[in-house]
């Protein structure tokens, strides 16, 4: 057994002054302990899939971040890590609660996941070892961690069996900030009436934006493919894959450079999937975070079915889960109001009514995924 105290101190040498997650019994001394050091830096995530992706985000935007989590919570991680950390080849640092272990008198919703969690993240293949369990063991098991992420720009995970830590409480338990009750609702008398498309925002957009700090992250599928087909250019992130994920994405690389402006655009779809990182965003992010759901009613990249948005008011909700400012329309003007919107306090979003519409012959990116993310990590300066 270790105090997290000891662990955490070699973890800062090393960099990693970041720390995302959610919570599980095994971890509690570890993440109160990271609360409580006002140095150090804790997002709670709504699930574990955005905090791999808010951490990625974060290792964008040059820090190193550990996301810890139960490992009946790495199914609902299996997607960003495979098809978010592996494919952009990002690495981070995953510590991962033994739950289910056969020995143990454990709940029965963990016994299979118990048996498996080796066997998944070997299927993945994220390369694993025992968090250690004695303070002489510390540094030996970061360095092996730290040098495995430097080599291969892969994630790397460390299982944490019960009773690895020291108890550790809390020093202050606190309610989360509340935002402004009075926050801003905007919607256009007739927010339908003149649809634009897919194209003409994008092109808007990249038309009324600072290329030096200002970043346009496109979620995946058609999203990112038009915004490389209007033009290509090193401030720009293609998302192709983790369906969902860009706005948690956006969170780490908004949280990592408050001096760069993050607008991230996403269809309907994509937001349903994660709408719960709405609320992570409403109590996290800065005024530097810029939320676009482009809402065509369908899945427009898999042949057009229909998504359930018709009836969902996305701004209404960001206001509800604390942006000080949203705004619901569907032509120009609105999204010329939000771009120059004042607000000092918090994020932003506009809900946007689109047609579906595409362009024709869509191209996909030339470029691999990872020199996409490494040509936006030199733009901004930033580096594994």
């Amino acid at each position: 057994m270790i105090e997290a105290e000891d662990f955490i101190t070699v973890a800062s040498s090393l960099g990693f002054n970041s720390y995302t997650g959610v919570p599980c019994s095994f971890l509690t001394p570890f993440i109160n302990y990271v609360i409580n050091d006002k140095k150090l830096n804790y997002i709670g995530s709504a699930n574990e899939g955005d905090a791999i992706a808010t951490a990625a985000g974060m290792t964008i935007g040059g820090q190193k971040t550990i996301v810890m989590l139960q490992n009946s919570g790495l199914g609902n991680a299996v997607n960003p890590i495979t098809s978010l950390l592996h494919t952009f080849k990002l690495p981070v640092l995953i510590i991962i609660t033994l739950r289910g272990e056969p020995q143990l008198n454990d709940e029965p919703q963990h016994e299979l996941m118990g048996k498996i969690t080796e066997k998944m993240l070997d299927l993945m293949g994220v390369a694993w070892s025992f968090f250690p369990d004695s303070k002489d063991n510390i540094q030996a098991a970061l360095n092996v961690a730290y040098e495995h992420m430097s080599l291969t720009h892969k994630p790397y995970a460390l299982i944490m069996k019960k009773g690895s830590v020291k108890s550790e409480s809390l020093s202050e338990v606190k309610s989360p900030d509340v935002r402004d009750e009075n926050s801003k609702y905007y919607a256009a008398e007739t927010p339908c009436k003149k649809l634009q498309t897919r194209q003409d925002i994008l092109s808007y957009l990249q038309s009324n934006t600072n290329l030096e700090n200002v970043i346009l992250l496109a979620s995946t599928g058609f999203m990112g493919r038009e915004l490389y087909a209007l033009d290509d250019r090193p401030n720009q992130l293609y998302m192709v894959g983790s369906m969902g994920c860009a706005s948690s994405l956006g969170l780490g690389m908004a949280l990592a450079r408050p001096d760069q402006t993050i607008i991230i655009i996403e269809g309907d779809g994509a937001a349903l999937m994660r709408m719960g990182n709405i609320a992570t965003v409403g109590q996290y992010a800065g005024k530097n975070y810029l939320h676009v759901i482009l809402d065509n009613e369908i899945h427009d990249s898999t042949g057009g079915q229909s998504t359930v948005s018709a009836g969902v008011d996305f701004a209404l909700i960001s206001k509800a889960c604390g942006y000080p400012v949203s705004y619901f329309g569907s032509d120009l003007d609105i999204l010329k109001s939000f771009l120059n919107e004042n607000q000092l306090t918090g994020p932003r979003m506009l809900h946007m009514k689109i047609k579906p519409d595409t362009i024709n012959d869509l191209p996909r990116p030339k470029e691999l995924p990872q020199q996409v993310v490494r040509r936006l990590m030199k733009h901004i300066g930033t580096s594994l």
